[in-house]
């Protein structure tokens, strides 16, 4: 057995060694029976120029390689590290390739060893790390990586790492290890022959107190909890007084500091509930929102015996509400509370569907991956919540064939047992607080109270976002991409997926032969409606450009959809829904007829037989769907807001037809508030101008029934924050885009050498931050600040978020998700650029038929929906820079209509007061300078 392992690392000009990229750094650490034995490290002479952006990545440049060997100085030695021994490194496959090429052009025979890639180890030893860069991964495990991007440094962190990967391999159960090295095969690298080589003498946990075996799978074992006894209703008061409330919080919080805003918060959601009343509560940043609603539910809770739901809008605040809010809760209270968190059932794992995927064949090495990340996280999940797992976007696509479903045609108490969504549904039955958020919660009205534990109480948190969110519950959504998924999961006969299956198991039903039309002719209705299926959508794509022929300069176009339009492309449109109606109407029927006789016959069927036809069902229920929506948004022609979202670059695939209600205040009012006794909402930002007119009328809550506060931020802003107006830049709307974005381009660079950096841009458009960017990047000013733009640089909000914070020269750009719920406390982040005020696009569909809806009900669509959407909007932007006591900053708003006109001031007048600067750029810069 090879117990030698090399672990290497390279710095290179670039990427390509077959286009001549040379290596500048070669880098080994040498393991041997489990310890460091050996490290070597030389810079290269790569004898062409080092490029500068890999120079500014590494910190080598020409000077400091010139008199380094050339390769062939030191191949002699790079042999010797390597001969008998595994080559280990992150991403194996890049620095292999350009090893190989310099072994080659040297002379010698290349490395032809065995390799194994700490990236891929990672993704599945660690199947929840948020990311696998080696910087992140150093960061989660306490390495310590003091240069990154230089050979020396991360060989060794990488060696540290494969050092602790082993380790936790070790830890696994011999029951995993097995399955692990069954599928291995299917990798990169060559870990199947490293796992079977320590598979001899591997010993870990068989069945140890933490693990169980179940059906040939290690499952993390349930713990069990103890019931929480029923205090009497006299043991549990609510501490009415600020001394009560001081002295209960300080016995467990040693450094908790007295806000009167939360203690006010608090006493107003118990009285709510107590008095059963809708009530509206801002609280400004720092207030403790979530301690300020969760301590008083948690009495009324306990005192009634009634469970609350509290729904966020975001997965993140619900996890953060469970993982450090909730504990923090508990150790405050004098009594035991139970909180859960409910998602919609397709976050949940199918145990026994995954169990019967396992070992399928001729699974891609995306499937491969996740199936090994799901064998490792089921010794440590104890939810089964897809959401803790890092998947790759194949990975996604396995997780749907293997999630929970609705259907179920048979009960197999083995696995039900250990079913995360019915425990999950369980844990909420019994729970005190159920956390949520707005999608499950909406869903659940609208599907009658079906999914969450019954209750007449609701918190509703980062509630600014409920009307966005019920607008899309109460409408529909047709998108090209996801109904060709859809289809391609029944396939044709020939693909060899549902539809062969099921004809497989009707031809065993020789009775029933005679019911159906032949395969041959099912497969020809198939095709049939892959054909019309096409055709629609390219009909919409052409419908979409017709409207959109005038906005020239943008790929993105939104389209309204009006059904009585008498154009030939509409008309076209109409005709091809009609027969693709038609088309699926005969096709779900001849699906159906065949499953109810595979049903009636389900004890002829082997367990993975009947996960066919459940599957089978669950793709007729959503084709049912599909067709239903085709028919009232395109035939019976429903009174939503209908439009069309395209990339004119793409048409056909990236497609998406909507509909939604231009409002949902009537929905909201019947469905949920008239059934609720008391419904709690809550956020930073619920009114314009001190005024909760505006959001009352959007959720069809009644003023008179409806309790309104406002507790301010503790934050001092007039000493924490200076806003800025720069009178040198053209009115926004004067002249063209191209010309703005000369201006503001100009600013931005003088405001980045200003405050070094630390600087996040908001924008209302993608086009012109695109701009913006690609200009900022040609003016080579800002060569050494790192610029992050959404949309632009790869990865999530929260990741480019982490980016930003890492750099000390960082700029930032974002537009919509980044106005809000982006926390960047302390010096990272001290200047905010607001680039235009946030007025939603008078022709954006949804905007337009609000405000029309507005105009025919006689009132004012600017002064009602355009300016105070635009002013939360605002107040979310600038509650990005102050998120501590001790946070400093500057707010600059680029648009001028802010002070030039009679509506600029209610923006003003709707953030905590705070001084207000105008002046040349110039002159504004060397205040900030000063400032900061």
């Amino acid at each position: 057995m090879l117990n030698k392992f090399v672990v290497i690392d390279l710095e290179t000009t670039g990427n390509t060694p077959k286009k001549g990229d040379r290596i500048i750094q070669f880098a080994a650490v040498v393991i041997e029976n489990g310890k460091i034995t050996e490290q070597f490290s030389s810079l290269i002479n790569p004898q062409k120029p080092i490029p500068v952006f890999i120079e500014e990545l590494t910190g080598i440049n020409d000077e400091m390689v010139k008199d380094a060997p050339l390769f062939t100085e030191i191949t002699e030695k790079v042999q010797s590290l390597l001969e008998g021994a595994y080559f280990v490194a992150h991403n194996v496959l890049f620095d292999l390739s350009f090893l190989q090429e310099e072994l080659l052009q040297a002379g010698s025979g290349g490395f032809y060893g065995s390799v194994l890639d700490t990236v891929e180890m990672a993704r599945i030893l660690y199947p929840t790390a948020d990311s696998y860069k080696l910087s992140d991964l150093a960061e989660k495990e306490n390495l310590s990586h003091d240069r990154p991007h230089q050979a020396d440094s991360d060989a060794l962190v990488t060696a540290e790492l494969f050092l602790i990967l082993l380790r936790r391999l070790s830890l696994l159960p011999v029951i995993t290890v097995r399955q692990l090295t069954q599928l291995s095969g299917g990798l990169k690298s060559d870990l199947q022959l490293f796992l079977e080589e320590v598979g001899e003498t591997f010993e870990g946990p068989a069945q140890s107190d933490s693990i169980e075996i179940l059906n040939d799978i290690a499952l993390k074992k349930e713990s069990i909890e103890k019931g929480i006894e029923n205090l009497e209703k006299e043991n549990v008061k609510y501490p009415e007084g600020d001394e009560e409330k001081v002295e209960i919080i300080q016995n467990s919080i040693n450094s908790f500091v007295k806000r009167a805003g939360q203690f006010k918060m608090m006493d107003t959601v118990y009285e709510s509930l107590r008095l059963s009343r809708h009530t509206l509560i801002e609280a400004g940043t720092g207030v403790g929102k979530s301690l300020g609603y969760l301590l008083p539910i948690a009495y009324f809770a306990k005192q009634n015996n009634q469970p609350i739901i509290v729904s966020t809008h975001t997965i993140q605040l619900q996890e953060q509400l469970l993982s450090k809010e909730i504990p923090l809760l508990t150790k405050i209270l004098p009594f035991e509370i139970k909180a859960v968190l409910l998602k919609g059932r397709n976050h949940y794992l199918n145990l026994e569907k995954f169990h019967q995927t396992l070992m399928d064949e001729n699974d891609n090495y995306d499937t491969t991956l996740t199936k090994m990340q799901i064998l490792v996280w089921l010794t440590e999940t104890v939810t089964g919540d897809r959401d803790e797992l890092n998947l790759s976007s194949g990975g996604q696509f396995y997780w749907n064939k293997i999630r929970e479903e609705q259907t179920s045609l048979y009960e197999d108490k083995g696995w039900q047992d250990r079913d995360f969504y019915q425990k999950a549904k369980r844990n909420a039955q019994s729970a005190d607080i159920i956390i949520t958020n707005h999608s499950l919660l909406l869903n659940d009205i609208k599907g009658g109270g079906s999914i969450l534990p019954a209750s007449d109480y609701v918190v509703i948190d980062e509630a600014h976002h409920l009307e966005k969110v019920a607008s899309r519950y109460f409408g529909y959504t047709l998108d090209y991409l996801s109904t060709r998924l859809l289809f391609s999961q029944f396939g044709t006969y020939e693909q060899k997926q549902l539809f062969y299956d099921m004809e497989q198991l009707t031809s065993r039903l020789p009775a029933a032969k005679t019911q159906f039309v032949t395969t041959f002719e099912l497969n020809q209705l198939v095709l049939d409606v892959h054909y019309e299926l096409d055709e629609f959508f390219k009909l919409m794509a052409l419908y979409a450009k017709t409207k959109a022929a005038n906005k020239k300069g943008t790929y993105r176009i939104k389209v309204r959809y009006n059904s009585n339009d008498g154009g030939r492309e509409r008309k076209a449109l109409v005709h091809s829904a009609e027969r693709l109606s038609f088309l699926l109407k005969d096709l779900i029927n001849e699906i159906d007829s065949r499953l109810n006789w595979l049903k009636a016959e389900k004890n002829t069927l082997s367990i993975p037989e009947l996960h066919q036809v459940e599957d089978a069902f669950g793709f007729i229920a959503e084709l049912d769907e599909f067709r239903t929506i085709l028919i009232s948004c395109f035939i019976k022609d429903s009174k939503e807001v209908k439009w069309i979202e395209m990339d004119t670059r793409s048409p056909q695939n990236i497609t998406t037809f909507l509909a939604q209600p231009a409002t949902v205040a009537v929905h909201l009012k019947e469905k949920f508030f008239q059934n609720k006794k008391a419904v709690i909402l809550t956020s930073a930002t619920l009114s314009v101008n001190h005024s909760f007119e505006y959001i009352m009328r959007e959720l069809g809550l009644e003023a008179n029934a409806t309790v309104q506060v406002s507790i301010p931020s503790p934050f001092v802003y007039k000493d924490q924050v200076q806003l800025l107006i720069p009178e040198d830049l053209p009115e926004i709307n004067s002249v063209s885009l191209e010309e703005y974005v000369i201006g503001i381009t100009e600013h931005i660079i003088t405001i980045a050498e200003a405050t070094k950096g630390r600087l996040l841009i908001l924008f209302t458009a993608f086009d012109m931050l695109k701009k913006t960017y690609e200009l900022i990047k040609e003016s080579g000013f800002l060569h050494e600040y790192v610029l992050i733009a959404q949309g632009i640089s790869s990865g999530s909000r929260s990741r480019l978020t982490r980016n930003f914070q890492r750099y000390e020269k960082a700029i930032l750009l974002g537009t919509s998700s980044f106005w809000e719920g982006v926390d960047i406390p302390g010096e990272d982040l001290s200047c905010l650029v607001i680039v235009r005020l946030p007025f939603s696009p008078p022709d954006e569909p949804l905007t337009e038929a609000k405000c029309q809806l507005i105009v025919q009900q006689g009132r004012n669509a600017f002064s009602d929906y355009s300016l105070p959407e635009a002013i939360l909007r605002f107040k979310q932007g600038f509650g990005r820079l102050i998120r501590t006591e001790t946070d400093r900053g500057v707010i600059i708003v680029f648009d001028r209509r802010i002070v030039t006109t009679q509506y600029g001031k209610a923006f003003l007048k709707s953030i905590p007061p705070v001084p207000v600067k105008k002046g040349k750029m110039t002159e504004l810069a060397s205040f900030i300078q000063k400032w900061l």
